[in-house]
């Protein structure tokens, strides 16, 4: 008897910050890589399809994107995340307070 059929993986590639086609609100979008493996003796053997999709995690919208797009986002640079409050009085920025 042999024993075969297919198994779906899920990689999260990345989680970018984007602005969302449906909510218009700037959010964490992730990127996401579904692969359908075939199996043998549940021994996954090769892929039979690879998806791409991108989710965000405001509104929940998921769609699916072209494996370019997916590469064109992943070769894209990291901004510098913004700082957000005010420097702490007497403290330098950059400044580390437990070294004297």
């Amino acid at each position: 008897m042999i024993i075969f059929g297919t198994r779906g993986y899920l990689y999260q590639l990345a989680m970018l910050t984007l602005v969302c086609g449906n909510c218009g609100n700037p959010s964490a979008h992730g990127l996401r890589k579904y692969v359908t493996k075939f199996t043998l003796f549940f021994v996954p053997l090769f892929p039979i399809s690879t998806r791409f999709r991108m989710q965000c995690t405001f509104c929940g919208l998921e769609q699916q994107i072209t494996k370019e797009q997916a590469e064109g986002l992943l070769a894209q640079p990291v901004a510098p995340q913004q700082q957000y409050g005010q420097p702490q009085p007497g403290q330098m920025q950059g400044q580390n307070p437990y070294q004297q």
